[in-house]
């Protein structure tokens, strides 16, 4: 139980990855690696690189671990075959919020509408709780750890 947050939140940004490809795999399989982007948006840092296939294997991700319904809840009967919206029809603005002394305030709720957020708030407070479960630092939660350099 100790990997369980980890393993959810590296299967919600695993499908979520799904669907900001652009791609609905209905009958198809899906990749051992996906990119990360959101198509159509320019991204300040390079794409992460996510492994689904490790995270689903070694970490035992569940599909509801990353794909979730309108109310935050888990899809928990998703198999890898099945049609589901991409993240951007939810979180429909690209990128981050703003940011800096200038920017609005913006509560958790409004934040998530940007898609990065929603992305960087996934995978980091899974990893955060898995480093913190398991007294290690291996679960990256630093931009560079994911993004690799353009």
């Amino acid at each position: 139980m100790k990997i369980k947050p980890l393993v959810l939140l590296i299967s919600i940004v695993g499908i979520a990855a799904l669907f900001l490809s652009g791609s609905i795999f209905a009958g198809a399989t899906i990749p051992d690696i996906l990119t990360l982007e959101t198509k159509g948006c320019e991204m300040k840092k390079a794409p992460v690189h996510f492994s689904h296939k490790k995270h689903a294997e070694e970490y035992k991700a569940t599909c509801g671990d990353c794909h979730h319904d309108e109310k935050g809840k888990p899809l928990a009967d998703l198999k890898a075959t099945d049609k589901v919206q991409s993240c951007i029809e939810c979180h429909k603005k690209p990128g981050e919020k703003p940011k800096g002394k200038d920017a609005p305030k913006l509560s958790k709720k409004e934040a998530l509408e940007y898609n990065a957020e929603a992305f960087h708030q996934n995978c980091k407070d899974c990893h955060k709780e898995f480093n913190k479960k398991n007294k290690t630092k291996a679960a990256p939660t630093t931009c560079t750890k994911c993004h690799p350099k353009k």
